[in-house]
């Protein structure tokens, strides 16, 4: 590092050091951790809610860490594969040392490999190692089932500031007093919220367009330290790391719930007028990417000014930049990234269309061990708009991809035979002799027991044994040859099985990772000319299906009583680019489309309507989605007084909980009703999780929810075709 460098390191060194405020106790905390002093632990887990001060603190303790003469190896659960390789690529350093300190932030991103961290990685490590862990949620209770961590974990909730702490963090900010109680009254002592209405408040060029960015932080004498992040616990201010820590908390009275509304507002008033057109953009490209570098910069606001913008995005306080490039807090990009939606739709496609290229072109040409965290910052791109559901997991890093291994066999078999029975399981036997390789598996992150797996087939032509043993293979190739054959050298790719017991073909974080690897053969494979991709429930699937430019291609009833449909698509006449541009967000809100006036829709068949029954059941949390879907023309919707069709959403969670709640009627079927409550109503993460809080065997959870759905299906096709009110719960 040159001299220089090494002089704006200490200005910002000496800069955060300046402007910190509070964490008296977890900063004692962690120095007797780094002293190893008698009974100190091993382990702190800080967590809190979202622009409370966990990046900043993590900050804090990289700089005293470093002091002490220790290495420092920091993490960001936001920017990494979560998954055991993921993790260790990023941190392996730090077993190469007997006394480093590992920091691992945003760990809520990765919150699914706590099990293997805590049981598998973390044991291994050098005996001074110290580790910080912080995220939004706390340790599981495992860690304190286990004697041995109970001792040696510290759990460290992060709260709010004190009154005098918050003052003075406002008075570093350059907040004069007289404003300081008005500040305090709107903000309280969350920190996000005081960053954010202090560089409002303060005096100096937090408006002006100088280039150091919003807020420019008035007096903080910030040597380039995030907008100086003076009183820099603030969660939020990116310098303070706001890094991961994500601003979307909303809880009530124990913190400051910055809305997007006040949150663009406060934005506006600090940035003020950008520099120019330029830097406008490079902001919103920074909200948009889950990561922003030099070279994408460059590719959207031009190759002149892509290294100036970058200088200047990653000097804002609302900025924080790790090794993959410089990223906004979550609430931030947010923020922006919905101004420019509503306020530019073109410009906002265009963006999108930019942003999109640069990175399939990354996503295209990437090593293969980085292939799928290039797809997956591709895939972050799709969090808004109508296709988000499919592509915002609130939970990662519970599972991991890995290949085909010689003890997977029997998993594979079980798994098949659970969830299709023996038909299917024979299908599977043989593409286990024949294509060992196409098989994807999906282990537990903290076992490494396969939970699920894919069956990904690559084929250059047909053979009659596939033909024979695969009858949904044989409908591939019938409609390949039919409309569009394999030209030499060319082949199709079929994702024949996508198995995840607990989930079948529901929207899962499983079936993410599955249409991760899905995406980048498409986007990476040489000569592809089809892909197909199967689905027992297609209305789930086909909105998701259409958007990524596959169609309908063929069905195939099943002696399990699924009917199997192929989506496919003919890549030959869809370029990349093409793909791509067809896959825009669409706009900032999408109103369901409704039937003319004129025109009745055409009633829903029997088993049409179950099928959207139990969709809009995995919806109810939904509003939106149940207004758009099958059922919002049904006539126990439409029939009812006082119908109005911008309330269909909220009028069918009413109809599916009092259908649900009938179920309490008879108390044979009460058991049913609390499986389908905890399935659907309180937010589980997967129906594994669901059996395991009712107390039940996974098999019988997964009978009475059955049971359950057809219940709930019968009372309301009563209530569809005889307008039979629902009973009353208990009636």
């Amino acid at each position: 590092m040159s001299s220089d460098a090494g002089s704006l390191a200490e200005r910002l060194r000496w800069a955060r050091e300046r402007a910190f405020v509070g964490r008296r106790r977890e900063l004692a905390l962690f120095r007797d951790a780094l002293a190893g002093a008698a009974g100190a632990p091993a382990v702190l887990h800080v967590h809190g809610p979202g622009g409370v001060g966990k990046s900043t603190l993590l900050r804090r303790f990289a700089d005293e860490s470093r002091d002490a003469g220790r290495p420092v190896v920091e993490v960001n659960g936001r920017l990494i594969d979560p998954s055991p390789a993921g993790f260790r690529a990023e941190a392996g350093a730090v077993a190469a040392a007997s006394d480093a300190v590992l920091l691992i932030d945003a760990f809520e991103h990765c919150q699914g490999l706590e099990g293997w961290l805590r049981d598998h990685f973390l044991p291994g490590l050098p005996g001074r190692t110290l580790v910080v862990l912080a995220g939004r949620e706390g340790p599981s209770p495992a860690w304190r089932a286990d004697l041995a961590w109970s001792e040696a974990l510290a759990v460290v909730p992060l709260a709010d500031l004190e009154p005098a702490e918050a003052e003075r963090l406002l008075e570093l900010r350059g907040v004069a007093p007289a404003a300081r109680e008005r500040v305090l009254g709107f903000a309280g002592g969350h920190p996000l919220a005081l960053s954010l209405a202090s560089g409002v408040a303060a005096p100096g060029p937090a408006a002006s367009a100088s280039g150091a960015g919003p807020g420019g932080n008035p007096g903080a004498d910030d040597g380039g330290n995030k907008g100086g992040n003076p009183g820099a616990d603030d969660g939020g201010n990116k310098g303070g790391n706001p890094g991961a820590d994500d601003g979307g908390y909303e809880g009530g009275n124990e913190g400051w719930a910055p809305t997007p509304d006040v949150l663009t507002a406060l934005l506006s008033r600090m940035v003020g007028e950008v520099p120019g057109a330029d830097h406008r953009l490079a902001l919103e490209v920074a909200a948009h990417a889950m990561t922003t570098t030099e070279g994408l910069l460059r590719a959207v606001v031009g190759p002149q000014r892509g290294a100036e913008m970058f200088t200047w995005l990653r000097r804002l306080p609302v900025a924080d930049w790790a090794r993959q490039g410089v990223f906004l807090h979550d609430l931030v990009s947010d923020a922006v990234d919905a101004d420019l939606r509503w306020r530019d739709p073109e410009g906002y496609e265009e963006m999108h269309r930019r942003v999109g290229h640069h990175l399939l072109e990354q996503a295209r040409t990437a090593a293969p061990a980085e292939a799928l965290v290039a797809i997956r910052e591709l895939s972050y791109l799709k969090r808004y708009g109508p296709m988000g559901r499919y592509f915002r997991m609130s939970r990662e890093g519970d599972h991991h991809e890995d290949v085909l291994r010689p003890g997977d066999h029997d998993a594979v078999r079980r798994m098949i035979a659970e969830t299709e029975g023996p038909e299917s399981a024979a299908v599977v036997e043989f593409w286990l002799e024949r294509q060992p390789e196409a098989f994807w598996m999906y282990r537990d992150s903290a076992t490494g027991e396969p939970v699920a797996f894919m069956t990904w087939l690559r084929l250059g032509e047909p053979q009659p044994d596939e033909l024979a043993a695969d009858p949904v293979l044989a409908q591939a190739w019938q409609h390949t040859l039919r409309t569009g054959p394999l030209r030499p050298g060319e082949h199709l790719l079929l994702a024949r099985f996508l198995i995840h017991p607990p989930a079948y073909y529901e929207i899962s974080p499983v079936l993410h990772l599955m249409q991760l690897r899905i995406c980048a053969d498409w986007i990476r494979s040489g000569a592809l000319a089809w892909s197909f991709i199967i689905s027992p429930v297609p209305d789930l699937w086909e909105a998701l299906m259409e958007h990524l430019g596959h169609e309908r291609a063929t069905a195939l009833p099943w002696p399990n009583g699924h009917t199997y449909t192929l989506f496919a698509c003919d890549w030959r006449v869809t370029p990349l680019s093409i793909w791509f541009d067809r896959t825009q967000p669409g706009a900032l809100t999408e109103p369901p489309s409704r039937p003319s006036a004129d025109a009745a829709p055409a009633p829903l068949a029997r088993a049409d309507f179950d099928a959207a029954v139990r969709a809009a059941l995995r919806d109810w949390h939904r509003p939106d989605v149940l207004a758009a879907g099958a059922l919002r023309t049904a006539r126990m919707v439409t029939g009812q007084p006082g119908y109005a069709a911008e309330h269909t959403g909220e009028m069918l969670r009413e109809l599916l909980s009092d259908a649900v709640d009938a179920l309490r009627a008879d108390p044979r079927d009460a058991k049913l009703h609390r499986v389908l409550a905890t399935a659907y109503f309180h937010r589980v993460p997967s129906h594994m999780v669901a059996a395991e809080r009712l107390s039940l065997p996974y098999s019988t959870y997964r009978r009475h929810l059955r049971r359950g759905c057809d219940k709930v299906c019968d009372i309301l096709w009563q209530r569809e075709t005889a307008g039979v009110p629902i009973p009353a719960p208990g009636a």
